[in-house]
């Protein structure tokens, strides 16, 4: 409950920043402005994840790292958006409708079907899925799937108040710092 008044506190806090956003990619390259996506939940459930579109409309609905030249699909802005991780605002309306919290393991893509094998057999799949976790602040872009794993389950098995603070600090520096994002 705690988190979706936080989320809902913060979605009107940003709304100037949202309507900003909103009109900078529809000025760019029209409508739809947000982007959304089938995700993996907690307990291997389903469910639509929000974020700022960074890609060009034609661009193929796959993972970015498997796209041949991914720079041709993105958007001007969209470089800066995923760098500053402003693309990842509209997570709070997951974050509100329950489907996220703010820590916890970033939801998979529906057919990243190994990373999901791993995460059952290791009992992340248990967890809600995060707006960052530790995995994130630990390498972000630049791990493996067996490294992002361990991290969860790290997670999973020290879980805590103060250690939820200490990612979500950890997750402002490495945005600030813009650093270990590929694309």
């Amino acid at each position: 409950m705690f988190s979706k008044l936080v989320a809902f506190i913060l979605i009107l806090t940003l709304s100037p920043l949202f309507l900003i956003l909103a009109l900078t990619i529809g000025i760019e390259d029209g409508r739809p402005v947000f982007f959304t996506q089938k995700r993996v939940g907690v307990n291997y459930t389903f469910f639509q994840m929000y974020k700022f579109r960074t890609m060009k409309k034609n661009t193929p609905n796959v993972a970015t790292h498997l796209l041949e030249h991914p720079e041709q699909y993105l958007l001007k802005t969209g470089s800066i958006l995923r760098k500053l991780s402003l693309d990842e605002l509209p997570n709070l309306f997951n974050i509100f409708k329950g489907e996220m919290l703010f820590v916890g393991p970033r939801p998979a893509l529906y057919n990243q079907d190994d990373l999901m094998q791993m995460r059952v057999a290791a009992g992340v799949d248990k967890l809600i899925p995060g707006l960052t976790g530790w995995a994130q602040v630990n390498g972000r872009d630049d791990m493996t799937l067996e490294k992002k794993v361990a991290y969860e389950k790290y997670y999973l098995e020290h879980r805590s108040l103060i250690f939820d603070v200490k990612i979500i600090l950890m997750t402002f520096g490495s945005v600030l710092r813009m650093s270990k994002v590929k694309h």
